[in-house]
C-alpha cells in the first residue's frame, strides 16, 4: 500500500495525515503530490469528492514561506464561502506542522477583521476573488509576494463569471510562483489559464475509483406546475435519507423551505442572500441529521460535501448538462446508493432531453409515483464521466417500461499522466504553458529545464 512519505511528504505531516484518518492516499493525492512538492505547476482533472482538497493542500504547507505584514505567500482562489471554509479546516492542522497561518477572506463578513489579520501577516490566504479584490484595491493586500497559487474548482468559477477578477489577481501574483490547478475539466475557459498562468504543467486526470462509487437512480418525471410541490412533499417524506433540493432562485428556495416546513419536513435554505453564519448552521444542521432536507441554489450547493446524501431533487430544473452534473454529483458519494429525481414542467421537455442527450442518459419522461423512486429510472454508476461529470453510458436495461432505464459503469479508476509543452514569456500575464494534449507518458524527468526551475523555487521559498 502506497503511503504519504512514499509520495515525498514529510514525516511530521504524515503523522497528522493520520491523526485525521487519513493513511492511504486517494488517486488525486498520489500522481499529484509528487510534482507539487518538487515544485511543477499541476493541472489535475478530478471529481468532486476524490481527495482534491489534499491533493493541493498538502504541497501548500509544505512549501509556503513566511509572510510579511499585508503580503500572503500562498493564495488559493475557489467560488464560494464554503469551499473556501472547508479548505482552512483541512490546510490548518498541516500548516501548523511549520508554524504557518491559514486565514479565509470572503463576502459577508466583517472587512475590518480581514485587514487586521493582513496586518499582521498571513501566509496562507483562501480567498474568493471578489472580496480578495476588494482588499487590494484598498491597498490591504499585496500579492507581489505570492509565489503558490491554487485555483480550486476553475470551472465553476469560470461557469459564475469570475475569470476576469482571477486574471487580475493572477496578475500581481510573483512571477516565479507556482501553479496548481484544479478543476472538473481542463477545456474551454479553464485552458486559457492553464495557457496563460501555467509554466510546462504537470496533467492529471483522475476517474472516480469504482470502489468509492455508489449506484445513482436519475428519474425524470413530467410534472405539472400545480402538482409540483405536493408532489415534491410526498417524495421527500416516501424517500429514506437526507436530500438536497435546488432551486433557480434565491427568492424561490426560501419559499419552497418554508411550504416543506409547513407540510412537516425538516428543512433549511441556504443561498447567497443568507448570511454566513446562517449558511453554516444550516449545513452544520444538514451534516448531523437534525435537518434532513437543504434547499438551494445552484451557487450555494457548490460548497456542499457531506458523503451521505440520499437524494437530489431538481425542484427547478438545471440549466445545462453542466448544471446537471455539478448538482447531482452531492449524491453516491463514498460508495453509497442515490437517486437524482427531476421534476420536468410541459414546457422543458426539449430542455431535459438535451440533458439526457449530452449526458447519454436515455432518453424519456415518467409520470411522477413516490412507489417508483427504488426502480425504474437510468441506473447509473455514481462515477460515470460523460463531458466531465455524473452520467454514464447505457450498458444494459433495468426494465423501465418507457426505455428510459439503463445501467453504467465507468470500469475501473485511474489516472492519466502528461506533461505539457513549455512556451515562451513571462509569468505575469503573457500567453505560456500547456497546450493541454496529453501523451499518456510524461515523467518528472522530461523537462531538464522545468525540473532545474522547479529546484531554484524551493530553495528561495525556504
Amino acid at each position: 500500500m502506497t503511503t504519504f512519505t512514499d509520495l515525498g511528504v514529510s514525516d511530521a505531516i504524515a503523522d497528522v495525515l493520520h491523526r485525521e484518518g487519513f493513511d492511504a492516499p486517494f488517486a488525486i493525492q498520489t500522481t499529484a503530490v509528487p510534482d507539487a512538492l518538487d515544485g511543477r505547476d499541476v493541472s489535475g482533472c478530478a471529481p468532486t469528492g476524490s481527495g482534491k482538497t489534499l491533493a493541493f493542500s498538502i504541497p501548500v504547507a509544505s512549501l509556503v514561506g513566511e509572510a510579511r505584514p499585508h503580503r500572503p505567500r500562498a493564495l488559493l482562489l475557489t467560488p464560494t464561502r464554503e469551499l473556501a471554509g472547508q479548505i482552512k479546516e483541512a490546510l490548518i492542522p498541516l500548516a501548523k506542522v511549520r508554524n504557518r497561518s491559514v486565514a479565509t477572506f470572503y463576502g459577508g463578513t466583517n472587512v475590518n477583521t480581514d485587514i487586521k489579520r493582513l496586518r499582521r501577516g498571513v501566509d496562507i490566504a483562501v480567498c474568493t476573488p471578489g472580496r480578495l479584490a476588494d482588499l487590494v484595491q484598498q491597498g490591504e493586500c499585496d500579492l507581489s509576494d505570492v509565489d503558490i497559487v491554487v485555483l480550486d474548482e476553475a470551472d465553476r468559477m469560470a461557469d459564475m463569471g469570475f475569470l476576469p477578477e482571477v486574471k487580475r489577481l493572477l496578475d500581481r501574483t510573483s512571477a516565479n510562483r507556482q501553479t496548481l490547478l484544479f478543476s472538473a475539466t481542463l477545456d474551454g475557459d479553464v485552458d486559457v489559464l492553464v495557457q496563460r498562468y501555467q509554466t510546462d504543467p504537470v496533467r492529471h486526470e483522475i476517474e472516480a475509483e469504482q470502489a468509492d462509487l455508489g449506484d445513482v437512480r436519475h428519474l425524470f418525471w413530467s410534472v405539472t406546475r400545480q402538482g409540483r410541490r405536493p408532489l415534491a412533499t410526498d417524495t421527500l417524506k416516501a424517500h429514506r435519507g437526507s436530500a438536497i433540493v435546488f432551486c433557480r432562485t434565491k427568492r424561490g428556495a426560501d419559499r419552497l423551505a418554508k411550504q416543506l416546513k409547513k407540510d412537516g419536513i425538516n428543512t433549511a435554505a441556504i443561498h447567497g442572500d443568507r448570511s454566513q453564519n446562517q449558511r453554516e448552521r444550516a449545513l452544520a444542521q444538514f451534516s448531523n441529521g437534525s435537518v434532513t432536507t437543504l434547499v438551494a441554489t445552484d451557487v450555494a450547493a457548490r460548497g456542499i460535501h457531506v458523503d451521505d446524501v440520499a437524494m437530489v431533487l431538481h425542484y427547478d430544473l438545471p440549466g445545462s448538462d453542466k448544471d446537471y452534473v455539478h448538482r447531482s454529483g452531492r449524491t453516491g458519494r463514498a460508495g453509497a446508493d442515490g437517486v437524482v429525481l427531476s421534476l420536468v414542467l410541459d414546457d422543458q421537455h426539449d430542455d431535459v432531453h438535451a440533458i439526457q442527450r449530452a449526458l447519454d442518459l436515455p432518453k424519456g419522461l415518467d409520470r411522477g409515483d413516490v412507489r417508483d423512486l427504488d426502480r425504474g429510472g437510468a441506473l447509473v454508476g455514481a462515477g460515470a464521466t460523460t463531458n466531465g461529470g455524473t452520467g454514464g453510458r447505457s450498458s444494459g436495461s433495468s426494465g423501465s417500461s418507457n426505455g428510459s432505464s439503463s445501467r453504467s459503469s465507468n470500469g475501473s479508476g485511474g489516472a492519466k499522466r502528461s506533461s505539457g509543452s513549455k512556451s515562451s514569456g513571462n509569468r505575469n500575464g503573457s500567453n505560456r504553458g500547456s497546450n493541454g494534449s496529453s501523451n499518456g507518458g510524461g515523467s518528472k524527468g522530461e523537462t531538464p529545464s522545468g525540473g532545474a526551475r522547479s529546484r531554484a523555487r524551493r530553495r528561495s521559498r525556504r
